[in-house]
This record gives structure tokens, sequence and C-alpha cells, in this order.
């Protein structure tokens, strides 16, 4: 299935392009249209932004951030909440988006690094990030993420594992809070690290790696439905059994120099691409 896509880009003369367009998108939704749209419109314009910061740059060609987008559907005029941005990386590519005609509500972290990390950033450049609001996702204490019933989209990337590791209970709050933010009809992007569903659950406390199922089961929890999924973020070179769990991989390394290139060979995780809707 990746030739066709790969071919398609190419023709395109988007070559530049082609690692991330290698995976085609398995989601009912998916089609070269979606992808040649994704390729020249406002979301891709975000990502090319000179402003962007390199480091995060570099990482585009394993969070593929055009087609990830594009796939939950984000317009320019939306209310998008994204969960715990923490340094940023997609808060560059979002709040830009949202500047003019929509709305961009970072719900960070309690108190501490991460939302630190957030507020410094956001604090930078008030040219770009000037009409960014900042509320707070505790799922030890819940509360509103953004006004009930306002959102149009809640995106998550790589968090459900951090809320899944805090405790059962919480991870079904923070999604709850989700719901509860959306308009009928809303959006919730989910992306997080993939682990097989032959695999001991109990890895899910500890390694960083979740199954489908058990993210499909919190969200339904709230009262979402699973709409679609894509491929765009997979990657078969991760076996998602490592010393450190999914910290061994790229970015984090944390094995040190050990085994150091094998792992960038690997690349940054496998990772799930869930769409849910509120019905």
């Amino acid at each position: 299935m990746r030739h066709p896509v790969f071919a398609a880009a190419l023709l395109a003369g988007l070559a530049s392009s082609a690692p991330a367009f290698a995976q085609e998108d398995h989601s009912a939704h998916a089609g070269h249209a979606m992808h040649h749209a994704a390729a020249s419109g406002p979301i891709a314009a975000a990502v090319a932004d000179p402003r962007r910061k390199a480091e995060n740059r570099a990482r585009d060609q394993y969070r593929h951030p055009v087609e990830t987008l594009s796939f939950f559907g984000i317009q320019p005029d939306q209310t998008v909440v994204e969960i715990w941005p923490s340094g940023g990386w997609y808060t560059e590519i979002l709040a830009p988006l949202l500047k003019d005609k929509g709305r961009y509500i970072a719900a960070a972290q309690p108190p501490g690094k991460y939302r630190t990390a957030t507020e410094t950033l956001v604090a930078s450049d008030p040219a770009r990030f000037g009409k960014v609001e900042i509320t707070t996702l505790d799922p030890k204490a819940p509360g509103d993420i953004a006004p009930a019933g306002s959102a149009d989209v809640v995106l998550t990337f790589r968090n459900v594992h951090n809320l899944l590791m805090t405790g059962e209970p919480e991870a079904k709050a923070a999604f709850a809070s989700f719901y509860k933010a959306l308009k009928p009809g809303g959006v919730l992007g989910v992306v997080d690290h993939r682990l097989p569903e032959d695999r001991d659950s109990a890895l899910e406390k500890s390694s960083g790696y979740l199954k489908k199922s058990t993210i499909v089961r919190l969200a339904e929890s709230a009262g979402f439905k699973l709409a679609a999924e894509s491929e765009v973020n997979a990657n078969p070179r991760d076996k998602a059994d490592y010393p450190n769990g999914v910290w061994t991989l790229p970015p984090t390394l944390s094995q040190g120099d050990q085994d150091r290139e094998k792992y960038l060979a690997i690349g940054e995780s496998d990772r799930l691409t869930l769409k849910f809707v509120k019905p």
C-alpha cells in the first residue's frame, strides 16, 4: 500500500516530503485527496514556519504533523485544546495556525517543570503565542480544561500512558474532562506508543507503551466512540521490548551510549493514532 502514495508524492513535486508520505493512512476517510490537500494547506504552512525550533523540526520525520493534524480534521477556525503540551512541540504549530480565526487552549500540567516549560514558551514570542490560553489538567483534582461544550477538538500526544501510570481512576477522570470540554460531534485525537495486544498488560504501568484496546476502553468509559484510526505514525522497526521501555528509544535514549546506534536506527516509537468522536 505504500508505493502509490509515495509515487503520488513524487509526481506532485514533493520528493523532499517523502518520509512523511511513506505510510498510507488506513482510515475510512483516507485517500490521495487528503494527502494532496494536507501537503499544501494551512497546516503545512504552519509546520513549515521557519520560526519553529530546529530540534522540533528534526522530529517531523517521526511525528508526521501535517498528516496527523489533517487526519484529526484540524481547521484554522476551530477551538482546539491540547493536553499537557509541556515544551510545546505541537504548540509551535497549533498556536500560529489558530491565532487569527480560532482558539488554542493549552491544558497544562499542575505547577512544576512541565507547566513552566509551556508558560516559558508562550511568554517567549507574543507575536506567535500571545493568544494562547493556559488552563490545567490535574487528573488527581479534575476541573474544566475549557468551557463545557466549547471545543471542536481535544488533542493528546503521548500522554495517555502517563495518565494510566498515575492510576486507572485518574485516567478515566481525564477522559471525562476531555468529553465535557467538547461540543457534540467534537473530536478527541489520541497519539500514543503502541503495545501489541498479546503482551502482558502489566507493561502498560511501566513501559510507556499502551494497547489500543486500553485506550479505546478509557475513551468509551467517558462516552466516546472510535471513529477512525491511522497508521501514519506507525514504526514497524519498534518491537516495544527494551530495558527501559519506550524511553530507551529516541529522543530520550535512556541507555546513553549503550547500543545507541541500534536505537537511533529504530527511531522514535511505533504509535497508535486514534480519532474518537463525542456523539
